[in-house]
């Protein structure tokens, strides 16, 4: 069973690309990122103590070995401290500590009956966390070709931040990045933002950590999308907060011009959606 410090440094490790740190092409690896070994040489560990601590079968790691790990992932400031703090509660260390969950993902079925109602138009349900909940085929449509939708428990900052293909398709990443992050900042609640922070900081790096620390709203402006199908849609974003303990929200996206519907109009053609509830 993985712990909160085992999951970071295998996390952190998997984003980091070889050629940053210099390491040669070595062809096809069997998973991303850097190896365990290239790891525990960076660090100056054995290759079995890396394991051991990535599994959780050792949980108190000393501070000699922390230091050597995060000189070893090139960790900046932030991502050192985290590190010391998820070693403090991988080892018992803050036994008041109440370990941070994830929100609440049940969509009300009243909400899912609007979203139904607003078929063939792009709507989703979400959270501050970014999580997508629940959306219309219409929705699916459109952003089931940009690849958002591909895993399980599609999040829209997750995609941002850590899929390569996010900076193509918002032509104005920077916009919707600082976005995402600042809705980050605002909610749901203080132990579910903790917990998606968690899970996020390791692998998406300096360009998220930044911009939490901003804490200042974005101007609210078209988003723009270049769709790999059709070339770039622009819409008009309405927000609809609903009573709920986890911050969820009713998006719905409007055309911001006569291209961008002619060309939904266009894939609406090739095929009919259907409502999709995520979980």
């Amino acid at each position: 069973m993985g712990t909160p410090l085992g999951d970071f440094v295998r996390a952190k490790r998997d984003s980091i690309q070889p050629e940053s740190f210099g390491l040669p092409d070595r062809g096809r690896r069997r998973s991303p990122g850097l190896t365990r070994a290239e790891v525990a040489t960076r660090s100056g560990i054995s290759v079995e103590y890396l394991t051991r601590l990535e599994q959780g079968r050792d949980r108190n790691p000393s501070h000699a070995v922390l230091h050597a790990l995060a000189d070893g992932l090139s960790l900046d400031a932030g991502e050192r401290h985290h590190l010391r703090y998820l070693a403090k509660i991988t080892g018992g260390g803050c036994p008041g500590h109440r370990p941070p969950a994830p929100p609440n993902r049940e969509v009300r079925p009243t909400v899912r009956e609007t979203l139904r109602l607003l078929e063939p138009g792009l709507a989703f349900v979400t959270n501050r966390l970014g999580d997508v909940l629940a959306h219309t085929g219409g929705f699916e449509l459109v952003m089931g070709g940009i690849g958002l939708l591909d895993t399980a428990e599609p999040n829209l900052t997750r995609y941002v931040f850590t899929d390569p293909p996010a900076r193509s398709v918002f032509p104005d990443w920077d916009q919707v990045a600082d976005e995402r992050a600042f809705d980050l900042w605002l909610g749901p609640s203080a132990e579910s933002s903790e917990w998606f922070r968690v899970q996020l900081a390791p692998v998406a790096g300096p360009e998220f950590t930044r911009r939490l620390q901003r804490h200042l709203p974005p101007p609210q402006v078209p988003l723009r999308l270049d769709h790999p199908a059709v070339g770039e849609l622009r819409w008009h974003r309405e927000r609809l907060e609903l009573p709920s303990t986890d911050a969820q929200e009713l998006v719905v996206l409007l055309p911001a011009d006569e291209a961008t519907a002619q060309a939904v109009e266009g894939l609406r053609q090739r095929r009919h959606g259907t409502l999709r509830a995520v979980g």
